[in-house]
């Protein structure tokens, strides 16, 4: 019977089970995966800063409210189509690879954004203008789709097993500098050109601009090569087939793998669905957080506030810097103490200081809305900072693109990307400026159920994948743990089952 039993013992890690990443190669791809959100939140910056404006543009025979309302309306249309997109990139990167769906969703989203900025005016083709700025958002919303999810799983299967809070953390850097770029750029504009020339022609800059860096992102992504994880993947998938004889060695993975295309949905919805249950929900408190503060506040201070639009604009800009200041800090702090800690101290903050920072937000002047402000910074970052690095580990390698695709686009579309206009429509509706403080809340109540049940992740190798270090001393290191590890194991076992008596009289049942 011992022998059975250590018989059935996993087998020992050997240092050709660990990969060592190469430094250099980590770098480009986690650079190049932030530009890519770097260039999608960009675009949201532009257009949460130009709402009013780009109500005036599109929307002219509105109220003010409803200019504002309407706008919001055609943002949170792109995410309607999320899912979509969700649907046909991520079983597609399962699929054909990582890289080259980063690489097409990259084109789609430049494009479309770009595109904007050519767009007529509703004084010129009249309800055509707005009809053209929401197939725009649709193609970028279903470009995105693909996007975020794609990026995390890319960095998270390039990244050391320790350090995968702190490289992940870089992505959403990305997002909170896109945001930060496109947001202060129109901040300028608004200064220099007035709210008069920013509505006759100066709209049209922010979106021009993606042109030039949409094509510098795609350049570096299709210089990226496949991430480990996959590439060993393929690897088994073709050892597979071979060892069946199904298909020959070069087309067999990717032949399985389209076989099994709804077999695969059927697998994350019923032996996953924890997991997809646990990503909504971590997306969800990280989205409306996020949502709220970036593309809702500058509208909310200005138009229910009353707030200078300038004033508020500088506000919501400075947040993004802190964000962007702390986001790695916060990323490596998930690193040495967890992702768990992380979230839940951010889901429980959340629920107690959102009332008392939009108080203050409330309040007017200078100073104490920048205090409130900071507050509501300081929480999305504990979200911003350790998301990358917990959502890909929530699933296997096979299955990890396509099922974060679906769980992280439906939550968004559903919960994040409604946000301003859900918030929006509450306020014009209830007439109480303190529902974004009830939206925050709700969804802090919500984080801390989801954090409960997540299973810590920091420091260890992602599900269906073996374990990364960045040196080979670290390698055989890790190797020499595990056997070291294994043996006091098989020690215990044997002892156990030879001397039991030993057991029971030290109290060990």
């Amino acid at each position: 019977m011992v022998r059975t039993l250590l018989r059935r013992r996993k087998r020992t890690l050997s240092v050709e089970d660990v990969t060592v990443t190469d430094r250099p190669m980590v770098r480009r791809a986690v650079t190049a995966a932030a530009l890519g959100n770097t260039m999608e939140w960009f675009d949201f910056g532009v257009y949460a800063y130009l709402a009013a404006t780009m109500g005036k543009v599109f929307f002219p025979a509105s109220s003010s409210g409803a200019q504002v309302v309407s706008t919001f309306a055609t943002f949170a249309a792109a995410f309607v189509v999320r899912p979509l997109g969700g649907l046909v990139f991520g079983p597609l990167g399962d699929r054909i690879g990582r890289q080259r769906v980063l690489a097409a969703t990259m084109i789609m989203m430049a494009i479309a954004t770009f595109a904007v900025g050519f767009l007529p005016t509703y004084a010129s083709v009249g309800f055509t203008a707005p009809m053209l700025l929401l197939l725009c958002r649709l193609v970028q919303g279903f470009s995105t789709g693909g996007e975020y999810a794609g990026a995390t799983t890319y960095i998270a299967e390039y990244a050391p097993d320790k350090r995968r809070g702190f490289l992940g953390s870089w992505l959403d850097f990305g997002t909170f500098v896109g945001y930060a770029l496109g947001s202060g750029l129109v901040t300028v504009l608004t200064a220099v050109l007035g709210t008069d020339g920013l509505t006759d022609w100066g709209w049209r800059i922010p979106f021009l601009v993606a042109g030039p860096l949409g094509l510098i992102g795609l350049y570096m992504r299709m210089k990226l090569e496949e991430t480990p994880a996959f590439q060993q993947e393929v690897e088994a998938a073709r050892n597979r087939a071979e060892s069946d004889g199904t298909a020959d060695g070069e087309e067999s993975p990717v032949e399985e793998a389209r076989q099994s295309g709804k077999g695969r949905l059927k697998e994350i919805f019923t032996q996953h669905w924890q997991a997809v249950l646990i990503c909504m929900g971590l997306v969800l408190l990280y989205n409306v957080t996020n949502y709220m503060v970036t593309s809702y506040l500058p509208t909310f201070m200005t138009e229910t506030l009353g707030e200078d639009e300038t004033t508020a604009q500088l506000l919501v800009l400075g947040t993004m810097v802190v964000v962007a200041l702390t986001i790695t800090t916060v990323g490596r702090s998930s690193d040495r103490w967890g992702r768990r800690p992380v979230f839940m101290a951010g889901s429980v903050a959340l629920v107690a200081l959102a009332y008392p920072a939009i108080l203050l937000i409330r309040h007017g002047g200078v100073l104490q809305p920048a205090f409130g402000c900071l507050i509501l910074g300081l929480l999305l970052v504990c979200f911003a900072g350790t998301s990358a690095s917990t959502l890909p580990a929530l699933f296997p390698t096979r299955l990890r693109y396509g099922a974060l695709s679906i769980a992280f686009n439906i939550s968004v579309s559903i919960f994040g990307g409604t946000t301003p206009l859900v918030a929006s429509a509450l306020v014009e509706a209830t007439g109480s400026n303190m529902v974004p403080a009830y939206y925050l809340m709700v969804a802090g109540v919500i984080g801390c159920i989801s954090t409960f049940f997540l299973h810590e992740t920091a420091g260890k190798p992602l599900r269906g994948s073996g374990p990364m270090v960045e040196t080979p001393a670290q390698a055989h290191r890790l190797v020499a743990r595990s056997r070291m590890a294994e043996s006091r194991r098989a020690r215990d076992i044997y002892i156990r089952l030879r001397h039991p008596w030993r057991h029971h009289r030290n109290g060990d049942h």
